[in-house]
């Protein structure tokens, strides 16, 4: 009997407008946020100066992980960030996780060059055709807020991805500002709609693993 492979989740991204900010801003972020996935270089790696990659073992908690990722990137000025979701096997592990490799890893590269030429900012590429099809949908959609995040906006986004169920009062106290200006944050980030698409990504993805 063959050993089943593993199915996982890559993100390759880069920095948008790096040069146009000093490092020092930017990368001990991106560092701090790609470490929560696990350690480096085998779970993730930053290269060429201003790329990185990074496995999402579960690839259900991948579009988290990337809006995570856009948070905290937005949160400092004039900075976006472009990013392709892979999802699918991983033939080969290797001790730097640029070195390995698999089908999540070939979707992966092959979506963010894709996005460089459509101007796009996240995406997700599999082997469901359908599933790919209505999710980048739903992301185009939502990148319409999501790439006008203001730095605040941003800073309540990554909050929030972090604590749930975090109450508005206490939203308020922390960002020092009164609880009618962190409603309103709120709705112009469209962070609901931006969760909603989160879960309805996780459910579907979850649902099609199931079937492997």
């Amino acid at each position: 009997m063959s050993k089943k492979k593993i199915v996982t989740s890559i993100i390759t991204g880069d920095i948008i407008n790096s040069r146009k900010n000093k490092t020092k801003l930017w990368l001990p972020v991106l560092k701090k946020t790609l470490a929560r996935t696990g350690q480096s270089p085998q779970n993730w790696e930053i290269f060429r100066g201003d790329s990185f990659q990074v496995e999402v073992k579960n690839p259900a908690d991948a579009l988290l992980t990337a809006i995570l990722i856009k948070a905290h990137i937005k949160a400092i000025k004039n900075l976006d960030v472009r990013m392709a979701i892979g999802i699918g096997e991983k033939d080969f592990t290797a001790n730097n996780i640029t070195e390995s490799n698999g089908e999540a890893f070939i979707h992966s590269g092959e979506r963010l060059e894709s996005l460089k030429q459509e101007k796009q900012n996240l995406a997700v590429k599999s082997r469901w055709s359908e599933f790919d099809r209505d999710i980048n949908l739903y992301l185009r959609l939502a990148l319409i807020a999501m790439d006008n995040w203001s730095t605040s906006a941003a800073d309540l986004i990554k909050i929030l991805l972090d604590n749930p169920d975090v109450t508005q009062t206490k939203l308020a106290t922390r960002l020092k500002i009164t609880q009618s200006a962190v409603s309103g944050r709120q709705k112009r980030a469209y962070y609901n709609e931006v969760k909603e698409l989160e879960v309805l990504y996780r459910e579907k993805i979850t649902n099609l693993l199931r079937t492997i």
